[in-house]
């Protein structure tokens, strides 16, 4: 028989009996040290009354505050302030008993001295036999004798739960080396007896001792602190992980199955982007929203945001019916059933997307659907024209005669100075939204700009994680290559906050940061695996592909910015484009983009953006002809 099985907890009423054996061994020790050993026979005459009143007190408060009812080897704070308060109230009752039988019979019952032994016995020894229990159950239990040294950051809330979570983990034996924390108020402190160092005196620590894992149990630490510290560990082969915010903790509790590997994404971003709750509230509250590629990274993350201001519809269109179908699950879930709508279609498909316009009449439009690897592009002008170009313009035009209030369109980087398909025509998608909102009769059209969305489909981190599983190499492209990065949820608060700015006809940039060469990238995120670049994993540098920037930009040459209310969005100040012109253009590559090469319509694009230069691509051979 196994007396240590989970799912066996002693009765109740076995722990009531151990609670008064306490009771029981607890007034009688306390007659025998308040008399030296050596109880008068007064005293003693009076004892069997005395322990029978003792313990009538003691069990009617350990039923009135349940202190038998929790599970011994889990005993919490919670726990102990039952014991705290059933043995105060006992004692108190005790104490009342002794002063009415002294104006009846002029003596006392219980001496004074011997309640308060009592009360302190009681209660000490009803701690540490819940103490006692729970060391040993853990010790009994522990599948390994194998200890690993763990350092926690940060000594509050936070880092306290993450260390009871790890001392109740039964399958490993964690040994908790010390706590770690900026603030000063709190070095060479001790927290559950465990010394509070330094985060400045890392570095050393980690030199002095064997330590195997670093949690970061701190939610308010800025990027830059973190990645120092983050730095710090690998820099001695420690392994780095994060404890989730307490908003994701199960029932007010970590769960060490929650404490994950430090990701990339935690170190690339930035400080929390600060919303105006209040202005997009008032934009998108009782609306329909048109969200378009709704199953992609940037789509699905608009829908989630959206759905914080209580729309009354989100519209979620995409071809892509599986992930499209999981995003409807998780907003029903989140959210309740009736806020999202699923709508499968091809924005090149003008016939379904004007039923649409007719049958649900949106208000918002937030266009994210687009194809954007570049090499893929390159290789097929004739799709990107078709969805990045025709495809936006339909809805461009729909949303001006269906009287949409607002239509905001994700655009990218790569269309400033393209050197790409997939940039050039992202860029006259842009132009065309600017040209319509010159003319348009109600609609606002704006444009967001930005570049690389971290773990977004077939992004570089995704890559280089699978790369990694794989055991390498990871292919990087060039050794100077570098590329702006912002999160997914960082991309979509900041499309929300521009586009209900936005009085329409601007083109908005975000501020991105500082660029991140990708070959640092990768040797991070190799540490971060706990494997050294070139040692464990080799990096292979392929070379830049077909319309691949070494850099790219968030302003064409000509272009400058105005600053806008919020830090972190400018606009982009751009030539301004004649709706005609343009109109005309677009249809000479929509009648000839089933028919002709892919030289002859991209050489149209290049005359519409004549900044266009290819590089790396067949079409670099256009540049240089004089069309």
């Amino acid at each position: 028989m196994n007396i240590l099985r989970e799912d066996k907890n002693a009765p109740r009423w076995i722990i009531l009996i151990i609670d008064l054996g306490i009771a029981l061994f607890s007034i009688v020790t306390a007659y025998f040290l308040r008399f030296n050993f050596s109880i008068p026979d007064t005293e003693f005459n009076y004892l069997p009354v005395s322990v029978a009143f003792a313990l009538t007190t003691r069990a009617f408060s350990f039923y009135l505050f349940k202190t038998y009812a929790g599970i011994i080897r889990h005993s919490g704070f919670n726990d102990f302030q039952r014991i705290f308060f059933a043995s105060i109230l006992s004692t108190l009752i005790m104490a009342a008993g002794n002063v009415v039988l002294f104006y009846i019979e002029s003596q006392y019952l219980i001496p004074f001295s011997i309640i308060v032994i009592d009360f302190l016995l009681t209660f000490f020894l009803m701690g540490a036999m819940r103490v006692s229990v729970k060391l040993l159950y853990r010790e009994l239990v522990r599948t390994s004798t194998e200890q690993i040294p763990v350092v926690i950051f940060g000594a509050g809330e936070s880092g306290l739960m993450t260390k009871r979570a790890l001392d109740r983990l039964k399958e490993q034996n964690y040994n908790i080396l010390a706590f770690v924390d900026d603030n000063p108020s709190k070095i060479s402190k001790r927290l559950e007896g465990t010394l509070i160092i330094d985060g400045y005196e890392l570095e050393n620590f980690f030199k002095k001792n064997k330590v195997e894992e670093l949690i970061i149990a701190v939610q308010s630490l800025d990027r830059k602190r973190k990645s120092e510290i983050v730095e710090c560990a690998l820099n001695h082969r420690v392994k780095v992980l994060n404890v989730p915010p307490v908003t994701d903790w199960i029932n007010g509790e970590i769960n060490v199955q929650q404490i994950k590997n430090v990701r990339i994404e935690d170190l690339l971003g930035r400080r929390p982007i600060r919303l105006d709750q209040d202005e997009i509230s008032a934009e998108l509250r009782d609306k329909r929203v048109l969200i378009t590629g709704a199953a992609g990274s940037i789509g699905s993350g608009l829908v989630r945001q959206v759905a914080r201001f209580y729309p009354e519809k989100i519209l979620m269109l995409d071809q892509a019916e599986s992930p499209l179908y999981e995003v409807d699950l998780e907003i029903s879930e989140n959210y309740g059933k009736g806020i999202g709508h699923v709508l499968i279609g091809d924005i090149r498909c003008y016939d379904r997307i004007r039923a649409i316009f007719e049958e649900f009449k949106p208000e918002v439009v937030f266009h994210a659907a687009a194809y954007k690897h570049v090499p893929l592009m390159e290789s097929a002008p004739v799709e990107a024209i078709q969805t990045n170009i025709l495809g936006t313009a339909n809805l461009v035009d729909l949303s001006d005669e269906y009287g949409v209030e607002k239509f905001v369109m994700i655009s990218t980087d790569k269309a400033v100075n393209p050197t790409n398909v997939m940039g050039a025509s992202k860029r006259i998608a842009e132009m065309y939204a600017q040209a319509k909102n010159e003319v348009a009769n109600k609609t606002k059209y704006i444009t967001t700009r930005f570049g690389n969305v971290l773990g977004s489909n077939g992004s570089v981190i995704p890559i280089f994680r699978k790369q990694i599983e794989k055991g390498g190499p990871i292919t990087v492209t060039h050794p100077e290559i570098t590329r702006f990065f912002m999160t997914i949820p960082e991309a979509c608060q900041l499309v929300l906050e521009a586009g209900m700015m936005g009085n329409g006809g601007e083109i908005y940039i975000f501020d991105m940061g500082e660029p991140v060469k990708i070959v640092d990238l990768a040797k991070k995120m190799i540490k971060l695996s706990g494997l050294e670049a070139n040692k464990d994993i080799e990096i292979k540098f392929s070379g830049l592909r077909p319309g691949e920037k070494l850099y790219e930009e968030l302003l064409a040459n000509e272009e400058n910015t105005v600053n806008t209310h919020h830090p972190q969005i400018m606009i982009a100040q751009v030539r301004p484009q004649d709706i005609e012109s343009i109109t005309s253009r677009l249809k000479e590559l929509e009648s000839k983009s089933g028919n002709s090469t892919p030289v002859e319509l991209v050489r149209i694009m290049k005359d519409l953006v004549p900044e266009f230069i290819s590089k790396n691509s067949e079409f670099a051979k256009l540049d240089n002809q004089k069309v």
